[in-house]
């Protein structure tokens, strides 16, 4: 991979053909291994969601297959878009494989945070998040899978009051799906729930069931109390409140 391969951000355009078959509507976010658009069908207007992957990492289209593949293994949870297809563009002359999958309506979690007061959560309110997203990645981590890379702009809100119903965009692909890997999922479920209660700036006048689950944000101290996101799942069903 020479260095004018490297691509570390696409940026397309609204209304940017692709393939013929589709158009660029907004992009939705990015990760490691590429980034994530809305788009539209030409033909019948049907929206969908496309991922674009960064040539460099995605060499042989091993990281592409990785993805579809695991869509498709994963296809029965909850958390997940349903993958449709794959195609090929040329961007700056090098070739730049996309996957299409079903579009989710909704917002990124760090959009949706922005707009509330404070733009943060209430303590109860980010219980609920925190909860759906343990119970969405428990399936994950079930079928001994994990994701990799999860954070505030990779996962779309669709519903929220009592609880929310959530959808990750992204997976990071290297690497087998290996207990330490499950770890990360959760630990980066307690660090996305740090940020829904307002982070540092707030983290000191939370209450006493907030810093049990927190812990400081100390990888030890949660690893620790929480031997797998499906114990954090349970933890969350059985709190008793002062």
């Amino acid at each position: 991979m020479t260095p004018r391969h490297r691509i570390e951000s696409f940026d397309f355009p609204a209304g940017m053909a692709i393939s013929s078959k589709y158009k660029i509507v907004i992009k939705l976010g990015e990760g490691w291994e590429g980034e994530v658009y809305q788009i539209k069908e030409t033909l019948t207007g049907i929206l969908r969601a496309a991922k674009f992957f960064f040539p460099q990492r995605n060499v042989g289209n091993k990281s592409a297959r990785s993805y579809a593949l695991k869509l498709h293994r994963l296809r029965s949870c909850s958390m997940l878009i349903q993958y449709l297809t794959q195609g090929l563009i040329i961007y700056e002359d090098v070739p730049i494989t996309y996957l299409v999958s079903e579009f989710i309506e909704g917002e990124p979690l760090d959009e949706y945070l922005k707009r509330q007061k404070g733009k943060r959560l209430s303590p109860f309110q980010s219980l609920h998040l925190l909860h759906s997203l343990a119970k969405g990645i428990d399936e994950i981590h079930n079928k001994k899978e994990y994701h990799g890379d999860l954070h505030l702009s990779n996962i779309m809100v669709q519903k929220f009051g009592l609880g929310f119903e959530l959808k990750v965009l992204d997976f990071y692909q290297w690497g087998g799906a290996s207990k330490e890997n499950r770890k990360e999922d959760l630990v980066d479920l307690i660090n996305i729930f740090y940020q829904a209660i307002g982070g540092k700036k707030y983290y000191s006048s939370q209450s006493k069931v907030v810093k049990q689950i927190i812990m400081g944000r100390k990888r030890n101290l949660i690893l620790d109390k929480f031997k797998s996101v499906g114990d954090l799942k349970t933890y969350i069903e059985n709190i008793q409140w002062d």
